[in-house]
């Protein structure tokens, strides 16, 4: 096998948890492969360095090895290597979100009526 499609190999590396996910992601340009957006049926070589944007963040990933099957999450993680700039990106990214929450305020309950007819006027529906 020289080549695999890329929405099979996205899937198989459990980047994404159906083919259709990743194809879509494909079509609204969040994956490029070597600088250049990538379609659902583009060809995944060995050796292509890959840029995946999804939930869990930016990916900047190099193929190791090709798959079209998808396998326990041990295995897809021998199918590419993280570029250590990618990963202290999305540690960071993390870590800034988590510190983020820390200074959020919740209500406490229920809004009161007075709350209520605020938030009604506030979203212009009164």
């Amino acid at each position: 096998m020289t080549s695999v499609r890329m929405d099979k190999w996205l899937w198989a590396a459990r980047f994404f948890k159906t083919r259709a996910l990743a194809a879509k992601a494909c079509d609204l340009g969040r994956i490029e492969s070597n600088g250049q957006p990538a379609k659902p049926a583009r060809e995944v070589r060995i050796g292509n360095m890959l840029r995946i944007t999804n939930d869990g963040g930016d990916f900047e990933v190099e193929v190791l090895l090709l798959s079209d099957v998808r396998g326990p999450a041990s295995v897809a993680q021998t199918l590419y290597r993280e570029t250590e700039a990618s990963r202290e990106l999305r540690q960071k990214v993390a870590a800034e979100r988590k510190a983020m929450r820390e200074f959020e305020e919740l209500p406490m309950g229920r809004p009161s009526k007075r709350d209520r007819r605020h938030i009604i006027q506030f979203r212009g529906r009164g």
